[in-house]
């Protein structure tokens, strides 16, 4: 992996939340029903944190998984990543589908509907980040951005570069 890269790292990104931030998405994560792998991934997490049992995590409310999930200082890439698409499905998908729309990607609230996508452009994705930022706060634009360049090697060396305006 490049230094570059090392920034759009989840698990970087997880540490740069705010804690407000981290309760809104594991609030998500949990109310979502998170999918069987990346629930028993925050099940270890929480377990190995607080040193509880496994089986008594797996006994707690959502609602407390989610706080004990929020305060955990490191998470493992493939969770925190999950963690954060569960939000900005949860959360933001005006902004999603503004960003696509500003990239004339077909989509269905936020999530493209084309099976068989293009990837756009570097110009393309400046262009529609300065329209995002113009219209959302810039916190959730950034988070955003960083979000989707974290989701894979080639996507980050693409647009690891990407601002929104000053």
């Amino acid at each position: 992996m490049n230094p570059e890269s090392h920034q759009f790292r989840p698990s970087k990104l997880w540490k740069l939340l705010s804690a407000q931030r981290r309760s809104e998405t594991a609030a998500a994560f949990w109310k979502d029903g998170a999918d069987a792998t990346a629930a028993a991934q925050a099940v270890d997490a929480i377990a190995r944190h607080l040193n509880f049992r496994h089986k008594s995590v797996m006994a707690l409310p959502d609602d407390r998984k989610g706080q004990h999930l929020a305060s955990l200082p490191t998470l493992p890439d493939a969770l925190a990543a999950r963690l954060l698409v569960t939000y900005h499905l949860a959360a933001q998908r005006s902004m999603m589908a503004a960003f696509l729309d500003a990239l004339g990607l077909a989509h269905d609230n936020g999530l493209i509907t084309d099976e068989h996508v293009t990837p756009p452009d570097a110009a393309q994705c400046q262009q529609a980040a300065r329209s995002i930022a113009a219209a959302f706060p810039r916190e959730d634009v950034s988070l955003y951005l960083a979000t989707l360049v974290s989701q894979d090697e080639e996507t980050t060396k693409k647009y690891s570069r990407l601002t929104i305006g000053d």
